[in-house]
């Protein structure tokens, strides 16, 4: 969401009390930068702009899957893991956009130019409802128009280019990091549902998060919450569980990745980051996704922003080496040990042509 202006009251004013207790320190946290977050003044200094952009900055709401949200109120007890896995899923999705989505535009000599940026700042509140009281664990990640260093605002098409892999990257992020920090786990399924192994449907549709009318801001104390919560919980109707579908979890889902890439006659780097997330059921520590990425697909590393290298469907598949060698381990000691068998398998046959 562009913003137009430096007012961040909004977001200083709201102490997001539904979460007391349950995370550490107050709503707003700093990614990069300092500075007491319930201040109007030193947050706002996070928006900058040049002389002649109206856009000061963005807003990057990242929000969690319904069935996670929920686990606020179905499990008090193990709901600031929930928010610790959401917090270090929002820093891993930050980290992809600026690496890959912020550039700025730079014409010289008739051409434009992308240069990879850096934010000067970047500030996060984390709330835990939506405006009619339902759980809904987000953040609001507020940064500058005009990188660090730069008399230029940032390229938005790049932002906008980018949101489906940085979206899809932290909820496979999510899935990864609610496994390693709670007793829940997260899984999606073939057709593209997120859910958490155990979880009675009947959660998402007591809280389904849409709603006719946009409803009032809402500032509730830790105590109403929880109480408005209950009383949501005396009309529960269970809806039944979700059998995890029977799958290796520590493999890609090579179907599902294959498919994301359907209809396309060319790739980017941004649209497999997006494809291998989504086709990690049980989620991926990102360093070992994109890492994993680059090594398989080298020549998509080169450049940022919106004119990423492209590269043919058929090739970004790799269907006759994953029918060779199997589907592609998420594991890092098993993926090397998978990449070199599918390396010395190529090599062989290179030498056999000559």
């Amino acid at each position: 969401m562009p913003r137009r202006s430096n007012d961040v009251t909004y977001f200083t004013r709201d102490a997001a009390h539904e979460l007391e207790g349950l995370r550490e320190g107050g709503p707003g946290w700093w990614l990069r930068g300092s500075g007491d977050t319930r201040d109007p003044t030193e947050v706002a200094r996070t928006f900058t702009a040049s002389e002649r952009s109206k856009v000061v900055g963005y807003d990057l709401i990242v929000a969690a899957p319904r069935p996670i949200s929920s686990l606020l109120a179905v499990d008090p007890f193990h709901a600031g893991g929930v928010i610790d896995a959401h917090r270090a899923s929002v820093r891993a999705t930050m980290d992809y956009l600026e690496d890959r989505a912020l550039v700025v535009r730079d014409r010289r000599n008739g051409h434009d130019r992308e240069e990879s940026a850096r934010w000067v700042s970047v500030v996060s509140f984390t709330h835990g409802v939506n405006r009619h009281g339902e759980p809904h664990l987000h953040d609001h990640v507020l940064v500058g128009a005009r990188p660090e260093g730069h008399r230029n605002v940032l390229d938005s098409r790049a932002l906008y280019a980018h949101a489906l892999a940085a979206d899809a990257l932290y909820r496979a992020s999510l899935r990864h990091e609610l496994d390693a920090r709670t007793p829940w786990t997260a899984w999606r399924s073939f057709e593209g549902v997120e859910r958490v192994v155990g979880l009675d449907e009947g959660y998402r549709a007591l809280w389904p998060g849409h709603h006719r009318d946009r409803g009032e801001k809402l500032s509730w104390t830790r105590e109403e919450t929880v109480q408005s919560w209950s009383r949501d919980l005396t009309r529960f109707e269970p809806l039944g569980v979700v059998p995890v579908a029977r799958r290796d979890r520590g493999v890609l889902d090579e179907h599902r990745f294959a498919g994301a890439l359907e209809g396309r006659d060319d790739v980017a780097r941004r649209h497999l980051v997006a494809a291998w997330a989504d086709a990690a059921p049980f989620g991926q520590d990102p360093r070992d996704l994109t890492r994993q990425l680059d090594e398989i697909y080298p020549g998509l590393r080169s450049r940022a922003g919106v004119y990423e290298p492209m590269m043919p469907v058929h090739e970004a598949r790799l269907m006759s080496t994953v029918r060779e060698h199997g589907p592609r381990p998420l594991q890092r000691d098993q993926f090397i040990e998978w990449r070199e068998r599918s390396v010395a398998t190529s090599r062989s046959r290179a030498g056999r042509s000559r």
